[in-house]
Order: C-alpha cells, then sequence, then structure tokens
C-alpha cells in the first residue's frame, strides 16, 4: 500500500474544512456550466468566458492532485456543442488547442496523466496532434489522471461501444454489463463516484451516463469562472455526508 500524500496546503485546508481525507471520492467528474453567461453577465464576449474557464481548470486541477483525488474527468466540448454559432465553435476548438499546448509542461511537471474522451477524429486536425502529444508525454506519469471530454456524448459512447462488440462478434447471450463497460472509451478508468455541475443546473446533460449509474451529484450556483478550492470543498463534503447504498439497505 502506497503511503498517504503529504499533508500540503491544500490538504490542510480541507482537514480544517472537516474533509475526511481517508474518505475522499477517488474519481472526479465536472459539468464546467456557466461559462457564458458569466461573461454576457459582464459584458464580455462569450469566449472570453470560456478563456476564464480554462484557467479555472487549471487551478481545479492542481487542487485535485494536491488533494489526493485520482482521477478527475471534466466535459470540455459535448457533441451538441456543434449546434452553437460557427465563430464560438471555432474560438472553442483553438482555445482547446492553445490550452493544451500551453499547459502540457505544468501537467507533466506535476506528473498529471492525461486522457481524453469522446470522438476525437472529428476535431481539428491541429487539435488531435495536440491532445495526442500530451497523452504520449504524459503515458507514464503516476499522479492524478485527467481526462478531457471532447466532442463527447455519452449516447455516443454507447453506440461506440455497441459498434465495437458488434464488430468483435460476440455473441448476444455472452454480453452483459461488464462487456460494455470494457468497450467504452476508457475502460481502465474507474466510474465516477462524484458529479459537479455549476451554475445550477440539474441536469446529466448525456455526461458519463453509464458510468455515473450510482455516483453522488453536487450542484454548486456558482459559475465554472468562479469555481475554487472553497466550492470543491463544499461538494466534497456534500459527498462524505451521503450514504451509499447502490441499491442495497
Amino acid at each position: 500500500m502506497s503511503a498517504p500524500p503529504a499533508l500540503n496546503e491544500t490538504r490542510r485546508k480541507a482537514t480544517e474544512a472537516g474533509i475526511d481525507l481517508g474518505g475522499l471520492p477517488e474519481h472526479i467528474a465536472v459539468i464546467m456550466d456557466g461559462n457564458g453567461r458569466w461573461a454576457t453577465a459582464r459584458g464580455l464576449q462569450r469566449l472570453l468566458g470560456h478563456r476564464e474557464g480554462y484557467r479555472t481548470l487549471r487551478t481545479v486541477l492542481l487542487d485535485c492532485s494536491e488533494l489526493g483525488v485520482r482521477y478527475l474527468t471534466v466535459y470540455a466540448f459535448s457533441a451538441e456543442n456543434w449546434r452553437r454559432p460557427a465563430t464560438e465553435v471555432e474560438g472553442l476548438m483553438k482555445l482547446i488547442e492553445r490550452a493544451a499546448r500551453d499547459e502540457l509542461r505544468l501537467m507533466h511537471r506535476n506528473n498529471v496523466r492525461v486522457r481524453v474522451a469522446g470522438r476525437i477524429d472529428e476535431v481539428p486536425p491541429s487539435l488531435q496532434e495536440a491532445l495526442r502529444d500530451g497523452i504520449e508525454t504524459t503515458r507514464d506519469n503516476t499522479g492524478i489522471t485527467f481526462t478531457l471530454a471532447i466532442n463527447y456524448g455519452g449516447r455516443a459512447e454507447l453506440v461506440d461501444a455497441i459498434r465495437s462488440i458488434t464488430r468483435e462478434g460476440i455473441p448476444a447471450d455472452q454480453i452483459d454489463e461488464a462487456t460494455v463497460a470494457s468497450h467504452l472509451y476508457n475502460p481502465d478508468i474507474p466510474d465516477p463516484d462524484l458529479m459537479i455541475r455549476t451554475a445550477g443546473e440539474m441536469r446529466w446533460s448525456n455526461f458519463l451516463i453509464w458510468q455515473s449509474a450510482y455516483c453522488e451529484l453536487a450542484v454548486t450556483q456558482v459559475a465554472w469562472p468562479e469555481f475554487d478550492l472553497t466550492v470543491l470543498l463544499d461538494a466534497v463534503r456534500q459527498f462524505q455526508a451521503r450514504r451509499r447504498k447502490f441499491g442495497g439497505l
């Protein structure tokens, strides 16, 4: 058994906030909502809200790493987001690519392992290249696993899993939940324990719909650009206050 993480500043603040460091969620998933609305409310272009959101993501990733969370998955761009105005979509693609390239050194230095989820072959080739560079550069890192869900949809993931099962010719009577789970985008990553949604929306929005069957949901009114360690710890405190029964008594 590996030694617990050192009591760094983040873990010290968590302890002071009443967090049980021995009962942290292993995997946190985040629906980063409210970037555009945050910007509009301040008279800014929506894309500036997304830019501020990616600055927030950098901080939250490092906070989760220092806290001792093993997996963080974030909803960066959904399969439905292509319906947005073309200028916003193009701006988002460029922003994600720039963030992927600019933050790679920081993530590698902090022992972060980068993964992606979604139909990556449908995003611009330059973004595909940036994502592949991140995955390859950090693949042997042993710290937090950070997954960007890009051009991702939970239903699309299930369709892709079914297609893969069909191509392999697995007989119908041999298909069970384990078979489906093993054909998802990242089958080696455990299901999320805690799903956080910002900006007050009460929807799953087609995110990790198979994997999140029994995860706990925490919704905050805080828009993603204003999300910080205090809000993260509040969500973890909610998680620790619940009794997870997984269908039992």
